[in-house]
């Protein structure tokens, strides 16, 4: 006997406690529960499995997963993802992270792939929770963060019929993944898993799979495939030749600054030995913020638009920069006639946004270690480096006195330098976007701490998420959630997240009332303030409901003890500032 299941409702209809066959029942038959025709039936496939048991295609794809060292899979249950669930319950060496939002979810995947360099995967049904997941998607794909997607479809005899839920999740996805398609047979399935990881992991980027239920139900012998045997490392070092060229010209300047990127990120040290052998003054992107130590005399900070005004001016008398590691694609920062030297992975990028000396293509850190011992040791410009190392010390003189700021409400300046006061020099601190961004990334001085942002796409919401995914993998550290109360908002619901799973994260919320960033963009512009300003909820409040911790500051000399009962507290806690709406970061711009 058999069991047929109604594709509107999902009513199961059972022949066995119906005692009449399904075939023999009238056309005129509708289902008791939501009235679907006959026609909408399908069968339940439920094959007896033998004492050799068959597994799944969904556990197949698992298995495989956990065979690159995936540990989590983020995302949301339902009816066309449920195989991939079942599969990961089943599977000791593997979690599955329920969140409250799918955008959470791919948010998480990205930041697990930007923290740890591994595959981050996230997890979807068909319809909303694929459209859900895009801009968490897109951070991975702009960012070039390794992220695996699997999305539940319906099931794959529907597909093209309009069916309930029904998207063409690959035309949605593929303009912005380096892998997209669909599993459409159950032997198709081992091989694409291994392709997609393969695309994220080597392109750097997104792969989606596109899973519909059936195929996922049925089962399949195969084994997975090794990933010793398919994914091979791909470092590429210029040519002697070519590091030759850079040689000359670095030697041949007189006043060189040192720029690095994301790229340089696991380089620190080659690129403080670098700047030290040329006394160069050396800055960082935000997104390499904390790849060196900012105290070095040295450091200038980040450059760009949420950067120093120190590394600006440094950059406009510079002769020569070379940039490790980046696109930078901010050429309103580079003076006319300097001269450039680039050195990134990705040809693409070398001379993108403006002209280039020379340009080498390869692994920074390789170039790197090929590099500085063929450098020449320079004879400091200490005109040059005067003017640096003043300005410099304008900016720590600013950042003292921001540090002693009483006012009332809440200096933003004086909640970066409590953060610098009140956790581990080992810290990670993921930040959201919005006028805070401005003042963690100016005025945060990185002593071993490393931070983590949505760079390229740069969508509030991320640093939640991001916190969470930095407490599963680094659950010693401190981590710090740097983010505002229009950020935060969005995705505060996963907040229950870190208290389900006790990622005693710590969030610092700027609440001010206000969209300031773009308060701050329509001043600017000399358009009325409208349309960015809210009524908000008591945040520590909500963080307490929660089972976390939580607490509203109005007095700065309260904020030393907040943040020690919160990372005392041992829950997932929440700090909430209520920060002064008027004092707004200004932006980097080029300074003739």
């Amino acid at each position: 006997m058999a069991k047929y299941r109604c594709t509107v409702c999902n009513y199961i209809y059972d022949e066995d406690a119906e005692g009449v066959k399904f075939a023999d029942l009238p056309h005129s038959y509708t289902c008791p529960v939501c009235g679907a025709p006959k026609s909408a039936f399908v069968p339940l496939d439920r094959k007896k499995k033998t004492e050799k048991a068959e597994t799944t295609v969904a556990e197949k794809i698992i298995e495989q997963l956990v065979s690159f060292g995936v540990k989590h899979v983020f995302g949301i249950p339902g009816d066309s993802n449920l195989p991939l669930v079942n599969a990961i319950r089943k599977n000791d060496d593997i979690d599955f992270i329920l969140v409250r939002h799918e955008e959470t979810g791919a948010f998480m995947a990205s930041a697990h792939g930007k923290i740890t360099d591994k595959l981050g995967v996230c997890m979807s049904i068909a319809g909303p929770g694929a459209t859900n997941m895009i801009t968490g998607l897109m951070d991975a794909a702009t960012d070039r963060s390794p992220v695996l997607a699997l999305v539940g479809q319906i099931p794959e005899v529907y597909l093209g019929s309009e069916a309930f839920q029904e998207i063409d999740q690959i035309e949605l996805f593929r303009p912005f993944s380096e892998y997209a398609e669909t599993v459409a047979r159950s032997n198709q399935a081992i091989k694409l898993t291994m392709m997609a990881a393969k695309y994220a992991l080597k392109k750097l980027g997104l792969s989606v799979l596109s899973c519909p239920t059936d195929v996922l139900a049925d089962t399949i012998d195969d084994s997975i495939i090794q990933p010793e045997k398919r994914l091979f490392k791909s470092e590429v070092v210029a040519t002697d030749d070519e590091i030759k060229k850079a040689i000359e010209l670095i030697n041949g300047c007189k006043k060189p600054v040192v720029f690095g990127g994301w790229g340089s990120r696991h380089c620190g040290e080659l690129l403080l030995k670098l700047a030290e052998k040329l006394k160069a003054p050396i800055a960082t992107t935000s997104r390499a913020k904390g790849v060196i130590h900012e105290t070095h005399e040295l450091a200038l900070g980040v450059l760009g638009s949420i950067g120093t005004k120190h590394a600006a001016k440094a950059i406009q008398k510079a002769d020569l920069i070379i940039i490790i590691g980046s696109g930078f694609r901010q050429a309103n920062l580079v003076p006319k006639g300097v001269k450039i030297l680039q050195i990134d992975n990705d040809t693409t990028r070398i001379g993108k946004t403006f002209d280039v000396d020379v340009g080498l293509v390869g692994d920074a850190g390789l170039i790197l270690q090929k590099l500085v011992p063929l450098v020449k040791e320079k004879t400091e410009d200490k005109k040059f480096l005067a003017e640096v190392k003043k300005m410099r010390a304008e900016h720590l003189e600013e950042l003292e006195i921001e540090g002693k700021d009483l006012s009332i409400p809440i200096n933003p300046g004086f909640v970066i330098q409590a953060l610098r006061r009140n956790f581990n020099k080992d810290a990670i601190f993921t930040v959201d976007v919005g006028d805070h961004t401005y003042w963690f990334y100016k005025k945060f001085i990185c002593e071993g701490q490393r931070t983590y942002l949505n760079a390229n796409i740069a969508s509030m919401g991320f640093a939640l998420p991001a916190a969470l995914v930095a407490k599963l993998e680094y659950p010693e550290k401190h981590v710090v959630c740097v983010t505002g109360d229009g950020g935060f908002a969005m995705l505060m619901a996963d907040f229950t997240t870190a208290v389900r799973e006790k990622l005693n994260i710590v969030v610092v919320l700027f609440n001010d009332g206000v969209l300031k960033n773009i308060k701050k963009e329509l001043l600017r512009d000399d358009y009325p303030v409208f349309g960015v300003e809210f009524p908000n909820p008591n945040f520590a409040e909500f963080a307490n409901s929660c089972g976390g911790f939580g607490i509203r500051v109005k007095d700065p000399k309260k904020l030393d003890e907040a943040f020690e009962n919160a990372l005392q507290s041992g829950k997932p806690a929440l700090i909430e500032i209520i920060s002064d709406p008027d004092k707004m970061a200004a932006s980097t711009k080029r300074v003739n």
